[in-house]
């Protein structure tokens, strides 16, 4: 996984702008205003990002798939660097998903169409 490969995967969704780090906020990736990928502070960290529930990020840390994703909501998790593209892409494109469908009816009809 390198931040090229991620920036790619959120730069093809629709609506994804990529957040810098400025004034203390962290380096992430949003969709309406709203974060879906977080990168960590320093270098090599891996990508947080969000799950459907707390259930199903304990099922894929348990599993391996992710780990804790430290300082947020216990549905988050951090992917490392040794995710599989495919497995990071599904992660990334869930996320997203995810944080899109719960912004307001407004915001979701401005942004471009979701493409599978």
């Amino acid at each position: 996984m390198s931040r090229t490969l991620i920036d790619d995967i959120c730069a093809a969704l629709p609506g994804a702008e990529r957040a810098n780090a400025t004034e203390g906020a962290l380096e992430s990736w949003k969709v309406g205003g709203k974060m879906f990928a977080c990168f960590g502070t320093r270098s090599g960290e891996g990508v947080s990002v969000k799950t459907a529930d707390t259930e199903t990020a304990r099922m894929l840390i348990d599993a391996g798939a992710g780990a804790k994703a430290p300082y947020f909501h216990p549905s988050w998790i951090r992917l490392d660097e040794s995710t599989p593209e495919t497995d990071l892409r599904h992660r990334i494109e869930t996320s997203y998903d995810l944080i899109r469908a719960k912004l307001p009816k407004a915001t979701r009809t401005a942004l471009p169409p979701r493409t599978a």
